[in-house]
């Protein structure tokens, strides 16, 4: 199995060159960008499977080029930023990122975070292969595709976990903490709002009326559960 490949961005030569020297080291194949502008034409030629990504770049804001690189091809971003503001995460999370880390940070919890974020890159065993149609809502884990009415729904790679792991199980209540353990695959160790930054991203993509929704709803006090119009049919991809 090849190593899988990451791209860093970041215009601190001593945070970029400490990250890629040590991600080389875990045998991950590594290339770096200072800017903006050098990391599309990396990402376009390198086709990495993870971004390591600086909030604060000389010429773009990170959020934007997370983003733009999600809407390409749902490639898992990683945000680093020198904030610890709350508010910041969160903007991130809602435009795409995956995981965040607040400099200064240990390496060993940078190699915990990007090797959480691969793993869901697993092999899809038998079972997770069945796409979920529910009506007009089709999930496809082998495509990693959503459609609504026959129409594609562009998700991030985060919000089609999510989506994906609620709706396998209809009706079943998850606390948000089990939503973070199950879907983000670690003690997640902050505000648990990123679960409902992304239900609400959900939500706008896949409902008829977001607020009111019919098939992702809130559990007072508890949670979220995936509520089904009908009994879920499961499809084998030919």
């Amino acid at each position: 199995m090849a190593p899988a490949k990451v791209l860093v961005v970041d215009d601190d030569p001593a945070v970029r060159n400490l990250i890629q020297r040590f991600l080389i080291k875990q045998s991950y194949q590594v290339e770096a960008a200072e800017d903006g502008k050098t990391a599309i034409a990396l990402f376009e030629q390198f086709n990495p499977d993870l971004v390591i990504l600086d909030v604060n770049l000389p010429d773009v804001i990170g959020f934007n080029l997370c983003q733009e690189m999600q809407s390409r091809n749902g490639v898992f971003v990683l945000m680093l930023t020198s904030r610890a503001d709350e508010a910041d995460k969160i903007r991130g999370f809602a435009k795409g990122a995956d995981d965040y880390l607040t400099k200064p940070f240990g390496l060993g919890e940078l190699e915990v975070r990007v090797a959480a974020i691969l793993r869901r890159q697993r092999v899809v065993t038998t079972a997770e292969q069945k796409r979920l149609v529910f009506e007009k809502l089709m999930i496809d884990p082998v495509r990693r595709e959503v459609t609504l009415n026959t129409q594609p729904v562009l998700l991030t790679a985060l919000e089609f976990d999510l989506l994906h792991f609620l709706a396998s199980h209809p009706g079943r209540v998850w606390r948000r903490a089990e939503l973070i353990q199950e879907v983000w695959d670690y003690e997640y160790v902050g505000d648990q709002r990123v679960v409902d930054v992304h239900i609400g991203q959900i939500r706008k993509k896949i409902e008829a009326d977001a607020s009111q929704p019919a098939l992702i709803q809130t559990v007072r006090g508890v949670g979220y559960k995936f509520e089904c119009p009908t009994q879920p049919q499961s499809d084998s991809k030919s």
